[in-house]
């Protein structure tokens, strides 16, 4: 177990839970938290152990009440706090939104399993997390305009992808809190589960990733999810999905998936995500690779 000051991160047979940890303030989301966090994925990334990672709240009150507005060290969690006229200094950068986009570049898959109050952030921060699962006690709030904010972690882009437009706009534009049969119904969480039945279903699903998938493969198909669709044309995707084919197709986890179909037994894939993608990867970050 890795050591941290408001997080805990466990990886155990395959699969890293990280845990929100301030429950006697439900979890409320903070400079340092944001900042253990990306070095929490920063480890899962690099440790070829890991398979799928589940992030869940300390507490059974809350997943994550939002941000800590009391400031810390001086410092506002989004915002160093001091006047800033060039709205391009990296100061105006909200830490959700810094949070959000290492979980989106993230090769491992991530489970968020919510387990009770998630309100502002602790609704973003769950966006680029590829399945959510929630507590019959989860709540979730958008509540920005009831603050007189905007929605922030790049949740303009990632909720619409999520839920829809429509939705989206209904929850943002309202503030409302709704709880997790609404959340369900409208995309956002993949299913309800009674609150002791909560980790124990987020585990069986990152245990079904961990025991019968190429590690590769699901950072490969992650990647291609999450950044392919806003292509404008099929063909971009089309040539995404060529050079992995051709590429795993003649990798040592392709032969191993074939053979352990045909031998009716369970895969033991052998290469790594820290040093067996592909050589184009990432290529979203290749100017021109199309």
């Amino acid at each position: 177990m890795t050591e941290y000051k408001q997080i805990i991160l466990d990886i155990a047979d395959g699969v890293a839970t990280l845990t929100l940890n301030r429950p006697e303030k439900m979890n409320a989301f903070t400079g340092t938290m944001m900042l253990e966090m990306q070095d929490a994925f920063d480890r899962t990334d690099a440790d070829d152990s890991v398979k799928a990672v589940i992030v869940t709240g300390a507490g059974d009150r809350a997943f994550c009440a939002g941000a800590d507005l009391t400031p810390e060290d001086g410092k506002h969690v989004f915002s160093s706090g001091e006047a800033v006229e060039d709205l391009s200094d990296p100061r105006v950068r909200d830490g959700g939104g810094l949070l959000t986009l290492r979980l989106y570049q993230s090769k491992k898959p991530i489970i968020g399993a919510i387990n009770g109050a998630a309100v502002g952030v602790g609704v973003t921060m769950q966006l680029p997390m590829d399945i959510r699962l929630a507590s019959t006690k989860a709540r979730f709030g958008l509540v920005f305009a009831r603050r007189g904010i905007v929605p922030e972690a790049a949740s303009s882009w990632f909720l619409p992808r999520i839920v829809g437009l429509p939705q989206a706009l209904e929850w943002c534009m309202t503030g409302r809190v709704f709880d997790a049969e609404e959340a369900l119904r409208g995309g956002l969480v993949r299913s309800v589960h009674e609150p002791e039945d909560l980790l124990p279903a987020a585990n069986a699903l990152a245990r079904e990733i961990a025991d019968n998938t190429s590690s590769v493969s699901v950072a490969m198909t992650r990647a291609m999810l999450w950044h392919n669709p806003q292509y404008d044309h099929p063909m971009k995707a089309h040539r995404v999905d060529s050079r992995a084919i051709y590429t795993l197709s003649r990798g040592a986890d392709a032969k191993e998936g074939v053979a352990s179909f045909l031998e009716k037994r369970a895969p033991n894939y052998p290469a790594r995500v820290s040093s067996d993608m592909p050589a184009f990867y990432p290529w979203w970050d290749e100017p021109g690779y199309e």
